[in-house]
């Protein structure tokens, strides 16, 4: 009998352990970024930054859009803009590198073109998908990596296949989160009501502030030098701003949802840190 050739297709995988979690930063910035989205574009894409962590984990903590075109057949990417956004992150924190990308709604025809280009920007991307339109009726968080299909050494295609993902916050946002997140979920606060709660939350937490300061200048209580630290360091984190200027600056981001909620859970972390010390 005459022996017969046979074709092997096979999946060339990815390694088994990849695994990746993403902190809150980065998906208000996705949102965010959908909100302010040009009316004829669908969906948003960016990159994502962090690093690998030495047991294999992608940690994702910070992510920017980059302009972009899709069609049916094509995407056209803004490369220049991306490797200026890259350089000017890189300036600030050089540890955070591109681990990925990201795009609001879930995966389509051109991602795949998308995902190419990140392959050769870094090894083994991770592609994230929010769902921004609820269409599941709660925000779908998902990660990918590529898988190959290749005949012999020639690759014919790739399969999104999606991978653990965990959303990881550190102490001060899992605080900030506790505080600022609403006792009534039926009716979500606007800006202007979700300020209002926080600066009166915030408030409260200066006047316990100051209330123990005056008990340790009276002697009702010991000092501690740890919480007077704490409080020193807060208080040097914030900037030194006339009236007339902050009310500008608040006037002027009131918007900016993201900005205010940012600086909200990284002022209520730092006061609510401080008080977990006193106790």
């Amino acid at each position: 009998m005459g022996s017969s050739e046979q074709t092997v297709l096979q999946f060339v995988p990815s390694p088994t352990s990849v695994s990746a979690r993403v902190h809150p930063l980065v998906i208000y910035n996705i949102c965010d970024c959908y909100v302010r989205r040009p009316d004829q574009a669908e969906r948003v894409i960016g990159t994502l930054l962090g690093s690998v962590l030495p047991d294999g984990t992608i940690d994702i903590r910070n992510s920017y859009a980059v302009p972009h075109n899709e069609s049916s057949d094509q995407v056209a990417l803004d490369i220049d803009y991306h490797h200026n956004m890259l350089s000017s992150h890189q300036k600030v924190n050089p540890k955070e590198v591109i681990v990925g990308w990201f795009s609001t709604g879930g995966v389509t025809g051109g991602s795949a073109l998308i995902h190419e280009f990140y392959s050769r920007e870094v090894t083994n991307p991770v592609h994230l998908t929010v769902d921004t339109e609820f269409r599941t009726g709660n925000a779908a968080i998902k990660a990918f990596v590529s898988i190959s299909l290749s005949l012999g050494e020639q690759q014919l295609a790739a399969q999104f296949q999606e991978i653990p993902l965990d959303l990881r916050m550190v102490e001060a946002e899992q605080i900030g989160f506790d505080v600022l997140k609403p006792t009534n979920v039926d009716k979500l606060p606007n800006d202007l009501e979700g300020m209002e709660a926080s600066m009166e939350r915030l408030l409260a937490l200066i006047d316990d502030v100051y209330k123990y300061a005056d008990d340790v200048v009276e002697g009702r209580i010991a000092a501690d030098s740890k919480i007077g630290r704490f409080i020193s360091d807060a208080i040097a984190s914030l900037p030194k701003l006339s009236p007339h200027a902050f009310d500008k600056l608040v006037n002027d981001s009131l918007q900016d949802s993201s900005l205010s909620v940012l600086y909200d859970l990284h002022l209520t972390g730092v006061i609510l840190t401080r008080k977990k010390l006193m106790l």
